[in-house]
């Protein structure tokens, strides 16, 4: 067999997919090679030439994002997310696979991993021939990934029909594979295009809304109405508190810069506010060091939520307006309340006195600041019904407008 080079005319080539052969082919990572993915036959070929074991599933190349609901099935709305963020690109996404799916694409199993390349003359190819392209590098399976047409002619000369030459890969290193067929999501290889920029780009397309306030103010009946029209509601309180019960990295930070506030793994309460909270600048170390995984954590949370379909998350944050949670939110709303009435509640709902209540009250943020710094305020002076009545308006409001 002749192998076959295209640099310039590639319809040959669609040719040759169409009637069972194979074509290594460029993409902005390393090249493929690529077969038709609904032909089992040239898919099983593919398989031996390559020397990759058939328990291995392949994924399958697609011209754009109509081939998420093309070749899946039960597709989330992450995977649109992702594809419009990252397509084409070094992504390749799993999802259900489609009833068309040859079980030799799949291995077996029930998922298919798409991806859709960044290579016009691949992208050509796609269109033109009108399927997908099962494609793993184009190398015997255990020798390096090939970078140019040269190297791909070097391992299979002869033994495939043909290799559009598109020049040298750029990336040089395979696409990065989730899966979102599981919850939370996974990364399955990581490869050219960073987790953190997945993360980000899930993290964008939800509607947050930052719920701050002192203690007392009615934060629980906001987070319940947003809770209500389908939000993932996150209480940055709790993530703390999980953090320093299973945080290794966190708590070795904090014992590094406060020795003896963490005993045999387990975090010294009263020993470490001792010395952090009679000292602004160890209390601003502190925080610079619990901040960060609380913001990691709660980040990570929101974006498998959106990953999952979610489209609205709210998350309780007494200090959100001095972290990078701020920058996740479309609007941060203070829910503020009269004074008396804090007590109040604080007396009810804690079993404390009203001296105590108040003390509480004293140490925390002035109302001001948070007329003043939040896009939206809450005012919980009435019933309860009207005040949860306020939150409706003001919630629905903001998710539909923003």
């Amino acid at each position: 067999m002749e192998t076959r080079i295209f640099k310039d005319d590639i319809t040959p080539a669609a040719g040759i997919i169409q009637g069972g052969g194979l074509v290594a082919v460029p993409t902005e990572t390393v090249y493929g090679l690529a077969a038709n993915g609904l032909d089992e036959a040239a898919v099983e070929n593919l398989y031996a030439v390559k020397g990759r074991p058939t328990a291995k599933p392949l994924s399958l190349m697609v011209p754009d994002r109509s081939g998420l609901e093309k070749y899946g099935r039960c597709i989330p709305r992450g995977a649109y997310v992702l594809a419009e963020a990252f397509w084409p690109g070094p992504l390749t996404i799993v999802v259900e696979a489609g009833e068309d799916i040859p079980s030799v694409v799949t291995a077996g199993g029930h998922t298919v991993g798409l991806r859709c390349p960044d290579s016009e003359k691949t992208l050509s190819l796609l269109r033109s021939c009108g399927l997908p392209l099962a494609a793993p590098s184009a190398n015997p399976s255990g020798q390096p990934s090939p970078k140019t047409a040269e190297q791909v002619l070097d391992y299979f000369s002869g033994r495939i029909d043909g290799i559009i030459d598109g020049g040298p890969c750029g990336i040089g290193r395979e696409s990065t594979v989730i899966d979102l067929t599981v919850t939370p999501y996974q990364i399955l290889r990581q490869g050219a295009l960073l987790e953190k920029d997945i993360e980000r780009a899930l993290i964008e397309s939800l509607k947050v809304v930052g719920i701050t306030g002192g203690t007392g103010a009615g934060k629980t009946t906001a987070l319940d109405a947003l809770r209500d029209m389908g939000a993932l509601v996150i209480d940055a309180d709790k993530v703390y508190y999980d953090l320093c019960e299973s945080c290794a990295p966190m708590l070795e930070q904090i014992n590094a810069r406060f020795p003896g506030a963490v005993e045999n793994g387990f975090l010294q309460r009263k020993k470490l506010g001792s010395v952090a909270f009679s000292d602004p600048q160890a209390l601003g170390d502190l925080r610079s060091i619990t901040d960060r995984y609380v913001v990691s954590t709660i980040d990570h949370m929101l974006a498998c939520h959106a990953a999952a379909g979610g489209r609205y998350g709210a998350v309780d944050a007494i200090n959100i307006l001095d972290t990078g949670l701020r920058d996740d939110c479309v609007a941060t709303v203070g829910v503020l309340a009269p004074a008396e009435l804090r007590i109040t509640r604080l007396m009810e709902r804690e079993g404390i006195s009203a001296e105590y209540a108040a003390q509480r009250i004293r140490a925390q943020r002035p109302d001001s600041y948070y007329t003043e710094n939040c896009t939206h305020i809450l005012r919980n002076d009435g019933s309860r019904k009207d005040f949860r009545r306020a939150c409706d308006e003001l919630f629905k409001r903001i998710l539909e407008e923003s």
